[in-house]
């Protein structure tokens, strides 16, 4: 009866993947009582029905738009203080530890960060959206990703680098896309739709399309879905 209702309860919120039978029917109940608990705490910190875990913290929450079914776990700071709206689609997930930086500096009022809809990232994800960081939609994340979208400028050597400002082109990343732990997004990068990116990436060129993308700096490792559409 419990893996009934927990069925219709993920097809409600836009999951379409069906349950293991072999999943004992405790786990549901204690899933459900935390996801009990996380919405209270959602309605209470942000007056929506947000699913939101122990410990974590938003700020100027007015600026933060929250889809569907969205969850940010324990012990996250999220920085709605940005030129644009944070938005976070519907079924968005953020993983626990995680932070959102918007604006880094009083100098510059920062640009924020899009989630599109069924996105995610894993625990300890760092959102340095002061230059401004865009994500589509179904974009899965592994655990300690971190997204820097400004550089600091160090063309004058007479002058100390933190004083000489920062340059920002934002980090873009289309739909589809597989980023494994541990990559790290530089400023100016663009990840087309339909991509894996390798655990310990640093990524910082344009990517296309249908391709894995690895290495230190990552490069294009081979073409995917190429000959599925031949």
């Amino acid at each position: 009866m419990i893996k009934t209702i927990f069925q219709k309860l993920l097809n409600k919120s836009g999951k379409d993947y069906q349950i293991d039978p072999r999943i004992p029917s405790g786990l549901f109940y204690c899933t459900l009582y935390k996801r009990f608990i996380m919405l209270v705490r959602g309605l209470l910190k942000t007056r929506r029905k947000v699913f939101v875990g122990n410990h974590t913290s938003f700020l100027n929450v007015g600026n933060i738009q929250f889809g569907q079914s969205v969850t940010i776990d324990h012990h996250c700071i999220l920085d709605g203080y940005s030129s644009h709206p944070i938005v976070l689609g519907d079924c968005v997930k953020i993983g626990a530890y995680s932070t959102l930086s918007s604006t880094s500096h009083f100098s510059k009022f920062g640009v924020g960060l899009k989630m599109g809809n069924h996105s995610a990232v894993g625990m300890f994800t760092e959102f340095g959206a002061a230059g401004g960081i865009e994500i589509g939609d179904h974009v899965i994340m592994g655990s300690y990703v971190s997204f820097h979208s400004e550089n600091h400028n160090f063309s004058d050597p007479n002058v100390p680098i933190r004083l000489q400002g920062v340059t920002s082109k934002g980090i873009k990343i289309g739909n589809n896309v597989w980023v494994g732990a541990k990559v790290t997004f530089l400023d100016g990068c663009q990840v087309g739709s339909n991509c894996v990116i390798a655990a310990g990436a640093v990524v910082n060129g344009v990517y296309p399309d249908n391709c894995v993308i690895g290495g230190v700096p990552a490069k294009v490792i081979k073409r995917v879905y190429d000959d599925a559409k031949e």
